[in-house]
């Protein structure tokens, strides 16, 4: 057997029984490839499921609101993930009439679908001859024929959409698809894969080459940068709080949180003259304030490092605009602000 005969021999018997591998409906398809960007399946699964069950079809997706969707993907991350799914329902809702875009290049049009996810809705829904490539795909082929041309370099971006197009069989493209995908997600594993039982040893290059450990390649990442935040936890006499909505560009763009003051460094105390120029909390009357946390919470994400401490505002007074803190929950935010809720309610 060749190489897509092999792999797609393989995914026949070893091939996980997932929700969205017994349908070819482009929504469900759209849904669970959005969600598994960037997402292991163990994670994303129980967000898919989530959002199945809300959201049926793509008109109900369509008619939530952005808060709501931002709320059900609470945790994942990647929240422009989350806006991009909203926005591109309500066009096809709207504009397409419920319809989805039926082949590769229609399907890059819509907002939030790049290469790989077009590749795959087209192949598995409508059978077309496009390859998909991820990471899995890329440590698969970067394996096999020894490239070490690095995966996330515009050059290595060309030579492996390539050489995965050229590798596909004459029918079936979906099912190949899916084969080379899960052949590296459970197979090919980035450490310590048990290459005893792979069928396609015998002629991979990196496991003839001892070069497993050293493929795929990939460029350094940039610099993580190093930010502080303080949250402000304003604890009123009425039992409320105060709430900000994020509304600059950025991965927590929408979502709600607490007063921010963000400081060049490590603060150890939290000064009246520091959180009294916070335009949400300037004017107010504060009893007392305590540090929630006395060790700092490292949020980490792709490209920086948050030291966040959560300090405790206690008032006298009475919060008009405030939220009271049996509804706080109900926003949609940061999971570092989601479990501090959590613990400071407990």
């Amino acid at each position: 057997m060749n190489f897509n005969s092999k792999l797609t021999y393989w995914y026949s018997t070893h091939k996980r029984d997932l929700p969205w591998r017994s349908t070819k409906d482009p929504y469900h398809i759209w849904l669970s490839e959005i969600i598994l960007q960037q997402t292991q399946i163990q994670q994303g699964l129980p967000y898919y499921l989530r959002f199945i069950s809300h959201y049926p079809t793509v008109f109900d997706l369509a008619q939530a609101t952005e808060d709501m969707v931002l709320k059900d993907w609470q945790g994942l991350g990647y929240y422009s993930r989350a806006r991009n799914l909203h926005k591109t329902s309500m066009y096809v809702a709207k504009e397409l009439k419920g319809i989805f875009p039926k082949n590769y290049k229609e399907l890059l049009t819509l907002k939030g679908v790049g290469d790989y996810t077009a590749s795959a809705i087209a192949s598995i829904c409508y059978e077309e001859k496009t390859a998909v490539v991820d990471g899995n795909v890329y440590r698969v082929l970067s394996r096999y024929f020894g490239i070490d041309t690095p995966t996330n370099s515009t050059q290595g971006v060309k030579q492996f959409k390539a050489l995965a197009t050229s590798l596909l069989p004459q029918k079936n493209f979906g099912d190949y698809n899916q084969a080379i995908m899960e052949f590296g997600a459970r197979q090919c594993k980035p450490k310590a894969p048990d290459c005893s039982k792979c069928p396609l040893a015998s002629d991979c290059i990196a496991h003839n080459t001892g070069q497993i450990q050293l493929l795929p390649v990939k460029l350094k990442k940039l610099k993580v940068s190093k930010k502080y935040f303080n949250f402000l936890v304003v604890n009123s006499k009425d039992r409320k709080t105060i709430l900000e909505q994020r509304t600059d560009k950025g991965i927590w763009q929408n979502l709600y949180q607490f007063p921010l003051i963000e400081t060049p460094k490590a603060i150890q105390d939290m000064k009246s003259k520091l959180f009294s120029k916070h335009k949400k909390i300037e004017g107010l009357i504060i009893d007392s304030v305590e540090l929630f946390n006395k060790k700092e919470i490292i949020h980490r994400l792709s490209h920086q490092e948050l030291y966040i401490k959560f300090w405790i505002l206690h008032t006298p007074e009475n919060l008009k605009q405030g939220v009271i803190w049996s509804e706080v929950s109900k926003r949609a935010v940061p999971i570092v602000i989601d479990r501090f809720i959590r613990e400071f309610q407990s």
